[in-house]
């Protein structure tokens, strides 16, 4: 059984965002250049072990992102053991396709997928 493991929340202004979820949950949100003038920060809501994995059974850590057309809610990211192989499910059970899988260097690799009802979700394979 494949489990939510991440969320990712878009924003129009990263700064205001990151007060935000920082002041009020108390978040620790760090900043990750992806090459190109992007941003990513990182949501850490739990402690992680040395794998980036969270130390707490049941908690999951996320991110902010920017807003696109595309991503323009949050998203719920599931841990897969192939993304090629989800996709081609995802596809054959009335999803499609948004981003398709997108290696993360030392990290592992992410999709975005709309299911049977046009919800984006993501999908996440851990680097092995």
């Amino acid at each position: 059984m494949d489990k939510v493991v991440h969320f990712e929340i878009p924003v129009d202004d990263r700064g205001r965002a990151k007060e935000f979820y920082a002041s009020v949950f108390e978040w620790d949100l760090q900043d990750a250049d992806m090459g190109g003038g992007s941003v990513y920060t990182m949501a850490g809501t739990v402690a992680t072990d040395e794998k980036m994995q969270p130390k707490e059974t049941g908690a999951i850590n996320g991110g902010l992102m920017d807003r696109t057309s595309k991503l323009p809610v949050p998203v719920i990211t599931i841990g897969v053991d192939s993304i090629d192989d989800s996709l081609k499910k995802i596809e054959a059970g009335g999803g499609s396709t948004i981003t398709p899988r997108t290696p993360i260097p030392n990290m592992g690799a992410f999709a975005y997928f709309k299911d049977s009802e046009g919800n984006v979700m993501g999908l996440w394979e851990v680097l092995m």
